[in-house]
């Protein structure tokens, strides 16, 4: 079976852009993904065998383009945060497992949070001095993280499911979705 272009556009185009939107925050970059993700099914259309299932493939690229985006983004900040990365190689509590995952959070967060939480939380720097780099007021900075803070809380929050002690210290978590915790951290 030979598929229609037009077809796919008109049965995925809506889907495809739900899928995105719950993985990017940034309606521009939705907008970008979305016609990444039909110029390679247009590509490599006539690829496609006919008993493939068509709903997938077309997810599976989706998804693929999601995280081709994420990489180019990590790209982007990547200077801000090699720093962060030399000293936490090793891990052997909950915690610090989930406090891994983190990273790849960050890289999802809209980029002007993402980098005042980077420079604030990751690179220690005070606010004013992350201010000064950002070239935005200490007020504004502050803002940024803490909305950048709220936004990773929520997401944790969303995919695990976490057992406290009563001090608030995480003693061990259960991946309800897989978007921050390394699965095979757990096994």
């Amino acid at each position: 079976m030979k598929y229609n272009f037009d077809q796919i556009w008109e049965d995925f185009s809506g889907k495809i852009r739900t899928f995105i939107s719950r993985r990017v925050s940034n309606p521009s970059h939705i907008d970008d993904i979305l016609q990444e993700v039909f110029i390679k099914i247009h590509l490599h259309l006539d690829k496609l065998e006919g008993d493939s299932k068509i709903s997938s493939w077309v997810f599976k690229i989706a998804h693929n383009t999601v995280i081709d985006f994420y990489r180019k983004q990590k790209a982007i900040l990547l200077p801000l945060h090699e720093e962060y990365s030399a000293k936490n190689e090793s891990c052997d509590s909950a915690a610090c497992e989930i406090a891994s995952g983190l990273e790849e959070m960050v890289y999802t967060l809209p980029e002007k949070y993402a980098k005042a939480l980077i420079l604030v939380e990751f690179s220690s720097l005070s606010y004013k001095e992350a201010s000064q780099k950002l070239g935005i007021s200490v007020s504004g900075v502050k803002s940024r993280v803490q909305r950048a803070r709220k936004m990773i809380k929520d997401s944790l929050m969303r995919c695990c499911h976490f057992v406290f002690d009563r001090f608030g210290t995480i003693l061990d978590y259960h991946p309800v979705t897989c978007c921050c915790c390394r699965e095979d951290s757990k096994e």
